[in-house]
C-alpha cells in the first residue's frame, strides 16, 4: 500500500476582530483579495468543533498565486481567548514571513496602517535584512529583504 503524499500548503489562517482593517493592511503589504464569504451552519462547526458557527472569511493571495492567507472574523460563537499581545517566544502560532523588495519602504507604508517594529531591522550575513512587526490587532508579521 502506497503512502499518501502531501500536495501543498493551502493557506495560513489568522483570526481577527476587524476583517476590513486586516484586508486593508494585507492589501498594503501586497496581497490581493481573492474572495470574501460568510460561512455558517452545522457543517462548518463540525470541521472546527465549534458546533454552529458564523464566520466571515477573506482569502488573500500573493501576486505569484502560490501563497494564501485566510483571514477569519468569528461572528458567533464569541472569541474565547486573545493572543494578540503574546511575545515572540510564546508557544503556538508565531508569525507569517513575507519577502519584500525594499524593507524600509514597506515599513514606512505599513506604519501608516498601524504597524510597529517589534525589535529592529537586522542583517543576517550577506543573505537577508529581517524584522518583525506588529500589524493591526497585534498580528505578528516577519519581513525579509533578500540581499
Amino acid at each position: 500500500m502506497s503512502k499518501s503524499k502531501l500536495l501543498r500548503m493551502d493557506n495560513v489562517g489568522i483570526v481577527v476582530e476587524s476583517l476590513d482593517t486586516a484586508i486593508s493592511f494585507f492589501s498594503e503589504l501586497g496581497l490581493t483579495l481573492e474572495g470574501r464569504v460568510l460561512i455558517e451552519g452545522e457543517w462548518a462547526g463540525r470541521v472546527t468543533g465549534l458546533d454552529h458557527q458564523k464566520t466571515e472569511i477573506a482569502m488573500m493571495v500573493t501576486h505569484d498565486g502560490h501563497s494564501r492567507l485566510e483571514i477569519l472574523q468569528f461572528l458567533d460563537p464569541p472569541i474565547l481567548s486573545d493572543h494578540r499581545e503574546a511575545p515572540v517566544n510564546a508557544l503556538g502560532y508565531l508569525r507569517v514571513m513575507f519577502t519584500v523588495e525594499d524593507i524600509d519602504e514597506m515599513l514606512a507604508r505599513l506604519e501608516k496602517h498601524g504597524a510597529t517594529l517589534v525589535g529592529e531591522v537586522v542583517r543576517y550575513e550577506d543573505s537577508y535584512r529581517l524584522c518583525y512587526i506588529r500589524g493591526p490587532e497585534g498580528i505578528l508579521i516577519g519581513l525579509a529583504e533578500e540581499l
